[in-house]
């Protein structure tokens, strides 16, 4: 079998987008107990995270459809070490959410140009598939960065973490301008890009778009929520898990890893519809196991949870690549944007709401309520998908 670099390049991006975004989550009760606050508090560093990618990834968007996919994928992968250096020598919680924050400046020049690519530089077909080996790269970074985290915080604290973390993501970020090609299509998306603004106006006008971003708020939201109170959920009695097996609870995600890519046959076989529903029965099924009391159950219903959510992932994005016939780049960062707001919610909400009334019940059927809705939209935007496959 012959390497190819090019699809290498799009799961390593993968990996260097997730690796450092989720990274606390596996030690946020330590992080409450010990800066004294409450699971909502500790829930920000996650969320003022995925609140920067939010702000952010419009205008990248913009950016990567004016000065190309791969130069804008390379610097932000290079200057994503800036902000992850200095978080390990960070004093205080305040400190933390200021670097967490900066890291998320970055991360969405990594994930939109790298989508926009994909459906540029493969055929429709091939690009399903293709996005499903992203979507596994961002589980795996998911998984390292979270596992790594909180491996070391038991025995050398989290910052040993995040210096580990720093020498990964560099290593994506040289395999990326290595092996990713700068692109065959480069020239004549150029041509054909609408202005930045403008581009930005017609995708908002978009109603089937505009359903999907709100798809993709609905799955960040679920999975945020689901991997941040699960964690204390399992750290309270009678599980009372410590930070390193609170990180094993995240070798769930290269299951979904190892899974997703065939999201990309379910697609085509199925129809993007069809697909999704399987995806969220799947991913409620496994959020039900939780409730169960013993942790291997619990444990397999989280490993559901992702499957399903990974594979609605993989259809709601490559649905806006194909939506957009042009600045496809603006159209992924609209939808980041909206997806990282349904994170920066999932970390906090859940805490706000129902975590102190009803726990971690609470916590499940407000995520299966959401899911539920985000099905709802992807049957009412996605009935004119054939319509846009042959408009390109």
């Amino acid at each position: 079998m012959i390497f190819d670099r090019a699809r290498a390049a799009v799961t390593i991006a993968g990996i260097c987008a997730f690796l450092d975004l989720y990274a606390p989550q596996a030690v946020l009760p330590q992080l409450a107990e010990s800066f004294h606050v409450s699971p909502a508090g500790a829930g920000t560093t996650v969320g003022v995270c995925t609140l920067a990618v939010a702000v952010a990834a419009p205008f990248v968007g913009m950016l990567a459809d004016r000065i190309g996919r791969k130069r804008t994928i390379v610097t932000a992968a290079f200057l994503l070490q800036i902000p992850t250096i200095l978080l390990i020598f960070a004093h205080g919680l305040t400190e933390i959410l200021i670097w967490r924050f900066m890291q998320g400046l970055f991360l969405p020049a990594i994930f939109s140009p790298m989508v926009a690519y994909v459906n540029e530089e493969w055929s429709p077909a091939e690009a399903a598939d293709v996005m499903g080996l992203y979507i596994a790269g961002s589980a795996l970074g998911g998984f390292a960065g979270r596992f790594v985290t909180a491996l070391l915080a038991d025995h050398f604290g989290w910052r040993a973490g995040f210096a580990v973390l720093t020498l990964i993501t560099l290593a994506c970020a040289v395999a990326i301008w290595a092996w990713l090609p700068a692109g065959r299509h480069r020239a004549k998306a150029a041509v054909k890009a609408v202005g930045g603004l403008e581009g930005l106006v017609m995708h908002v006008r978009n109603p089937a778009l505009l359903a999907t971003f709100g798809i993709g708020f609905a799955v960040l939201f679920s999975q945020v929520a689901t991997f941040t109170y699960v964690n204390f959920h399992l750290a309270d009695a009678p599980y009372s898990l410590g930070p390193s097996q609170l990180g094993m609870i995240f070798l769930v995600y290269p299951i979904g890893a190892a899974i997703t890519p065939a999201s990309g046959f379910l697609i085509r076989r199925f129809g993007r519809r069809q697909a999704t529903s399987l995806a969220v029965a799947t991913a409620c099924a496994g959020l039900l196991a939780t409730l169960q009391s013993g942790l291997p159950m619990i444990i397999f219903g989280l490993a559901l949870f992702v499957t399903g959510t990974f594979t609605m992932m993989s259809a709601a994005m490559g649905f806006v690549g194909q939506a957009a016939a042009q600045a496809k780049a603006t159209a992924v960062g609209c939808y980041v944007c909206s997806y990282y707001v349904g994170g920066s919610v999932g970390a906090v909400l859940p805490g706000l709401l129902v975590w102190h009334v009803a726990g971690w019940r609470g916590c499940v059927a407000l995520i299966v309520v959401t899911m539920l809705g985000a099905l709802g939209l992807a049957w009412h935007a996605w009935r004119r998908e054939r319509s846009f496959c042959a408009a390109e």
